[in-house]
């Protein structure tokens, strides 16, 4: 039997068609080749501990001189949120859990996943968070149910002082509000502020159970308050048949290079591969796909031997750094952590 769950789908991998058909659009600037090759952010594997069992979806920014990562953790029984800091982006010191489930609330009695901080929207910028109205904000995801990924998640805002106590706000993104291809549920929130006007981009699965698909569409707002999805949602679609995105165009990390935007996100394709691709656009509403692969799988015994995905980038001395869930497997047991690429060679 397959676990239905987002990662049990990927696993399934339900043909073996081949071929490409994304379009050409030039990665200069954009390329993250260079695999450091090891995890740097792991599962404690200490019961009862908030990441006991894996950590996901990194979220890299700079703050006071220092990098730090928030990160998903899973302990069995539901998602909350981490934070880590390094002085040099290999080298990681976790600080805790920093937003956690509520057992007295019905949206976050189970799950919490904090996804982004608004930040700079410049790809090498030094990727600072940015305040608004004096505090720091915040998107997460949070499904209804205990377990992995179960239900249909919704969105929220949340904020802190402090960036290590924040307050959840109620959800802003219900898939009961959204068209068809949302219906079953919402995933991982990216936000950003642009000309005096906020934007989330999310990916969404068009059914809760069964053989779904995922894409990437944007919501807008003025206030952060009243909330309008983008009339031709999906902005990043599945590609056609033999895409490496044909069956999930998922995570999004949406950022500024020149004139142009980087729609960073990861391809789920109908052999079972999932690794992050890049698209570009003039706006933030057209997003055309490069072809090329920003970070593929792995060989046989690596730590992404199974999964490259869930893009975060961060540039560092006109390098950039790009961390990714790097998933690999010993035996029966999955082994999920965090692992990086950049532009330029290791030494």
């Amino acid at each position: 039997m397959w676990n239905l769950s987002r990662r049990g789908f990927i696993e399934m991998g339900m043909s073996l068609i081949a071929g490409n058909a994304l379009a050409q659009c030039a990665v200069d600037k954009l390329a993250t080749p260079y695999k450091y090759g090891k995890l740097v952010l792991s599962a404690s594997n200490h019961e009862g501990e908030y990441d006991s069992e894996s950590v996901d979806c990194p979220f890299v920014f700079r703050h006071e001189g220092r990098f730090y990562m928030t990160f998903v953790a899973f302990d069995g029984k539901g998602y909350q949120t981490g934070l880590a800091s390094s002085d040099d982006l290999v080298h990681w010191n976790k600080e805790g859990a920093i937003l956690k489930r509520d057992a007295a609330s019905d949206v976050l009695k189970y799950n919490v996943a904090m996804n982004w901080i608004l930040r700079e929207n410049g790809l090498y910028s030094p990727g600072e968070p940015v305040k608004v109205d004096g505090e720091y904000l915040g998107v997460y995801h949070a499904y209804p149910n205990a377990g992995l990924e179960q239900g249909a998640a919704v969105i929220g805002l949340c904020r802190s002082k402090d960036l290590r106590n924040w307050e959840a706000e109620a959800p802003a993104l219900r898939p009961s509000d959204g068209a068809a291809w949302e219906r079953g549920g919402l995933y991982k929130p990216c936000i950003l502020k642009h000309e005096g006007k906020y934007y989330i981009f999310y990916n969404a699965k068009n059914q809760t159970e069964g053989a779904w698909h995922e894409q990437t569409g944007v919501a807008m707002s003025k206030d952060l308050n009243n909330w309008t999805r983008y009339a031709n949602n999906p902005v990043i679609p599945n590609g056609g048949p033999g895409s490496p995105d044909e069956k999930f165009a998922s995570d999004p990390c949406v950022l500024q290079v020149g004139g142009r935007w980087a729609f960073y996100y990861f391809g789920l394709d109908t052999k079972g591969k999932a690794r992050d691709l890049v698209a570009t656009g003039p706006d933030l509403f057209h997003a055309e796909k490069c072809k090329e692969i920003v970070v593929d799988v792995g060989p046989p015994g690596s730590v992404d031997s199974a999964y490259a995905h869930k893009p975060s980038i961060i540039a560092h001395n006109d390098d950039l750094y790009h961390f990714y869930c790097a998933v690999s497997r010993q035996g029966n047991k999955e082994i999920r952590g965090i692992s990086v690429a950049r532009s330029r060679p290791w030494l």
